[in-house]
């Protein structure tokens, strides 16, 4: 069994839905593992991952529509607002998301449906640097 794995950082705008699909599939080609399973952990409290469709741009709009009505920020509403109105709600939305994903591997490359992508999903109102930590196990 083999074992790979690096960090990435990713440059955020605020709020947005970030494509990283690219990034992540030339990060996976160059390792010498053909089989296996490829984690993508992201290690903030404040940003998440999303597998979703890559084809639309209103797909991102509507998340992005649907979590501000879900979880608005309203300083009234939370106890923590450390760093801004923005501190809690990016919180919430990262705990109803994901910060890990696990998607196989097939042949050297990761196995996305037709219409997937791979996201990085900014929850704060700032540009932030995230890091991303990929780890690829398999032969």
């Amino acid at each position: 069994m083999r074992l790979a794995q690096t960090r990435l950082s990713i440059e955020t705008a605020p709020r947005e839905i970030k494509e990283i699909t690219a990034e992540i599939v030339r990060w996976v080609e160059r390792q010498p593992i053909a089989l296996g399973l490829l984690t993508v952990y992201i290690p903030h409290t404040s940003a998440s991952l999303l597998i979703q469709e890559n084809a639309s741009p209103d797909v991102r709009r509507d998340l992005e529509t649907f979590f501000r009505r879900l979880v608005p920020e309203d300083a009234v509403l939370y106890r923590h607002n450390d760093e801004g109105p923005d501190d809690m709600p990016a919180h919430i939305k990262s705990a109803l998301t994901q910060v890990q994903l696990t998607i196989p591997v097939t042949d050297g490359r990761i196995q996305l449906g037709v219409w997937q992508g791979i996201f990085l999903f900014e929850h704060r109102a700032t540009s932030h640097t995230r890091s991303l930590i990929l780890t690829l196990v398999g032969e």
